[in-house]
């Protein structure tokens, strides 16, 4: 059984190149940078949790709600094929029960903060509005055609949504690794977009530069149904002849 099945829905996404060095202290044992034209990315997304089961059951209250996070990529070569995934900086949730299950069976670094959203999808444009609240309001807004297409295959779109592997760091020998499933998603051509957040007082000092720097790319995913599967533990191993 699934550890956990929701849809994702309205997955707003903000996708900023950044110095390797900056994340070299974040990279889980196991993995490694992944670039995308030799570039490093790392993203704000916000999106929309909803029909979320956790084992199979429905949480009252916890059902559906907001996720805003800050996330890079990595790979990992299992010895077969390589794995591409996603590493988080922070993932900001509206109830406190999400973070403590989150923080405390997949080591993530899951923080509970006051959260609205807002979505407006007519005949001429499709509106997306994340808010949520560290001291100040912080806002990611994007506004898009109303009607989604394909990903071009190639470009940096498709390298940004096409990670299905998380991974969460344990200490510098050990690392957790779990699935994420998914269809490819469609997107909306996004016209015009609104970010007002202090990346520092939210991440971290060495993440405050990106409240002045333009994204190289922002994309609006539809999203679809996606599951967690449980997680497995990648470890060091020390052989002694």
């Amino acid at each position: 059984m699934s550890f956990l099945k929701a849809e994702w829905r309205k997955l707003a996404f903000a996708n900023y190149a950044i110095a390797p060095e900056i994340l070299t202290n974040y990279v889980p044992y196991g993995t490694e940078l992944d670039t995308y034209d030799g570039v490093c990315y790392i993203s704000l997304v916000g999106f929309l949790f909803q029909n979320t089961k956790l084992l199979g059951l429905k949480i009252p209250f916890h059902v559906n709600f907001e996720e805003v996070n800050l996330r890079f990529y990595v790979k990992r070569f299992d010895g077969k094929e390589w794995k591409r995934g996603v590493v988080f900086i922070k993932e900001i949730v509206p109830k406190p029960a999400l973070t403590f299950v989150a923080n405390t069976v997949y080591n993530e670094n899951y923080e509970t903060m006051p959260m609205e959203h807002q979505i407006i999808h007519n005949e001429q444009e499709l509106m997306v509005h994340y808010r949520w609240k560290h001291a100040v309001w912080n806002e990611f807004q994007v506004t898009a055609s109303p009607k989604s297409e394909p990903i071009i295959p190639g470009g940096l779109s498709e390298f940004i949504t096409e990670h299905y592997w998380g991974y969460a760091a344990l200490n510098a020998t050990k690392s957790n690794e779990y699935e994420v499933t998914h269809p490819q998603w469609n997107i909306y051509p996004v016209r015009n977009y609104i970010i007002h957040a202090d990346f520092g007082a939210l991440y971290g000092e060495e993440f405050a530069f990106l409240s002045n720097a333009t994204p190289a790319n922002v994309l609006l995913a539809e999203g679809s149904e996606i599951t967690v599967e449980n997680k497995i533990q990648l470890r060091q191993t020390n052989i002694v002849s």
